[in-house]
């Protein structure tokens, strides 16, 4: 009867905390996911530990669960201080050590998951970017991109500029200056181009500009 309690309590726990797969858990879901597994498996177990006190732990810790989740979705600085957020662990032909050492990621690391994901010469690598999930996102240089449909329709779409790293200026309403500065724009030309679109920054849901000056925006 435990055992059949427990599964129908779990089971209503992950619907409501909603599916991930394993390899996409951050720090943060993979403590509380161990955490709630190890209260049920101690209320199955245990005969001495009474049964109500164990529904009592997993209401309560689901309900953190639930209730940070719920702050992530519609608060950003609460998203990045719970799950972390992106690190570039390498760009413009050069490894970013001081990311690497915070990550606690070795160079031969980095190179294993590049061949993992078919990056076999680091000459072929344009960027690098440690994932809050803990994967590694890799983006190839334009001419070691592989080919598309469009790449072979015209000589005009073979000669026409690969996918670059994007700089996210604004997601979610909040500004990065970082990024900003690294498009090789200013917070005045940020400010008028905002301006000639008639929207207001916290409005934004994503705006981010390419290499090529190319620049993509979406609003609430």
């Amino acid at each position: 009867m435990r055992a059949i309690i427990m599964f129908i309590i779990l089971f209503i726990i992950v619907k409501l905390l909603g599916k991930k797969q394993i390899k996409n858990l951050t720090l943060y879901d993979y403590i509380l996911s161990i955490t709630i597994g190890s209260i049920a498996a101690d209320s199955i177990i245990s005969l001495d530990t009474p049964l109500i006190d164990g529904i009592i732990a997993l209401v309560i810790f689901s309900l953190i669960g639930y209730l940070a989740s719920l702050l992530s979705f519609h608060n950003h600085a609460v998203e990045e201080m719970i799950d972390g957020e992106p690190l570039v662990l390498f760009e413009n032909n050069n490894f970013n050590y001081k990311n690497l050492s915070t990550a606690k990621i070795s160079v031969a690391k980095l190179l294993e998951n590049c061949r993992l994901k078919g990056c076999f010469d680091i000459n072929e690598l344009d960027c690098a970017v440690l994932e809050p999930s803990g994967d590694i996102s890799i983006l190839l240089k334009g001419k070691n991109q592989p080919l598309t449909s469009n790449d072979l329709k015209t000589n005009m779409q073979k000669n026409s500029k690969k996918q670059t790293l994007n700089h996210t200026i604004i997601v979610d309403g909040v500004f990065y200056a970082d990024e900003l500065k690294k498009a090789g724009k200013t917070k005045t030309w940020l400010n008028k181009y905002l301006k000639e679109k008639n929207k207001i920054l916290e409005n934004i849901t994503l705006l981010s500009i390419d290499k090529n000056d190319k620049i993509t925006m979406f609003s609430k």
